[in-house]
């Protein structure tokens, strides 16, 4: 299941405020996502956009993934638009230049080729996604992208969208617990208050629906959230009683100022198994039904905080309420990933 969403509010409905150029944020530095590894096989070619460039992505035919820019230091071609794979090389759709996975010029059909290289982002794989590393000043990755415990874990559901703010406008949402009730009728309970591990902070929260406490009692579940940096989130919800452990990935990739492409998927598998992968055909037919149930069930939160994502403008000093402390340090935790002032 993949399916997009045009951004809500376009076509005549509320327009964001008009804002001043102070209350806009960079670029976060971090790990974003820009495709699933499913999408890119040997052989292909991507082109994605991230932080108001356009990346090419190509995978070798012996199974490597790059994120290069998009321009060939020749003459200019874009990459993505015609360029193929030909072995270990990205060939140049123009003049077919020949490119390294280093990024070296390594053949031309007519002579030696020229000193030249194409600049690349880093690359991580984790769990079935593909992460490109965003520094502005073009440093190395200071921290890696965290995977689950469980090998084999893939995501079998997905969904995206086009969101008309910054991603930290988007993760921040999961730290604001007094929305949640008030916007997706949802009760929340702190079982472990968030902690910050250097890029990464985590928390435990349990949630159900917000009704008479006979019948929260029952359907309440408890989900332990991980972020990492400001475009990844996963949620990890075990299921005793069917024996099953589900995870939902949220990731915030921005386009563009105040553009965020946004990634919401599902996976399950068997609660105590090291492996996801060695599930047996019927359990794995299960798993796909759960993860289509959990993403339908996480896209009609994400579609109600739309219109609220689309429509405000970011308060660089909020006025916190006496109940706010997780966004407050949320706030402060999320500094560590923009240039110092």
């Amino acid at each position: 299941m993949t399916t997009r969403d045009a951004p809500s509010g376009a076509g005549g409905g509320p327009q964001p405020a008009v804002e001043d150029p102070g209350r806009h944020l960079p670029y976060p530095s971090g790990w974003f996502c820009l495709a699933r590894s499913r999408e890119l096989a040997p052989g292909n070619v991507l082109t994605r956009r991230f932080t108001g460039e356009d990346v090419v992505l190509y995978r070798t035919r012996d199974g490597r993934a790059r994120a290069v820019h998009p321009y060939c230091p020749h003459l200019g071609a874009h990459l993505g638009a015609g360029g193929t794979v030909e072995g270990q090389y990205l060939v140049c759709p123009f003049h077919r230049f020949a490119f390294a996975p280093d990024g070296t010029c390594a053949s031309t059909p007519h002579g030696p080729p020229p000193r030249a290289r194409l600049r690349h982002h880093a690359v991580s794989e984790r769990n079935g996604f593909l992460f490109a590393w965003y520094e502005p000043d073009g440093a190395p990755p200071a921290w890696e992208v965290p995977g689950t415990l469980q090998t084999g874990v893939v995501p079998t559901a997905a969904w995206s969208t086009e969101v008309r703010t910054h991603p930290q406008e988007i993760i921040e949402n999961t730290l604001d617990y007094r929305h949640l009730p008030v916007l997706h009728q949802v009760a929340v309970r702190e079982l472990e208050p968030p902690t910050v591990q250097g890029a990464l902070l985590r928390m435990r929260l349990r949630l159900g629906p917000d009704r008479p406490a006979a019948l929260k009692r029952r359907i309440q579940a408890d989900h332990s959230f991980l972020m990492a940096g400001l475009g990844h989130l996963r949620v990890e919800l075990p299921l005793p009683s069917l024996g099953l452990v589900s995870y939902l990935w949220a990731m915030h990739t921005p386009t563009g100022p105040r553009n965020t492409r946004m990634l919401v998927a599902t996976a399950c598998a068997d609660l105590h198994a090291p492996d996801a992968a060695s599930a047996s055909l019927p359990r794995r037919g299960l798993h796909r039904a759960f993860a289509h149930a959990m993403l339908r069930t996480a896209v009609g939160k994400v579609r109600q905080d739309l219109r609220i994502w689309n429509t405000k403008r970011y308060e660089p000093h909020p006025r916190l309420a006496a109940n706010d402390e997780a966004i407050g340090l949320f706030r402060h935790w999320a500094r560590q990933f923009y240039p110092s002032p």
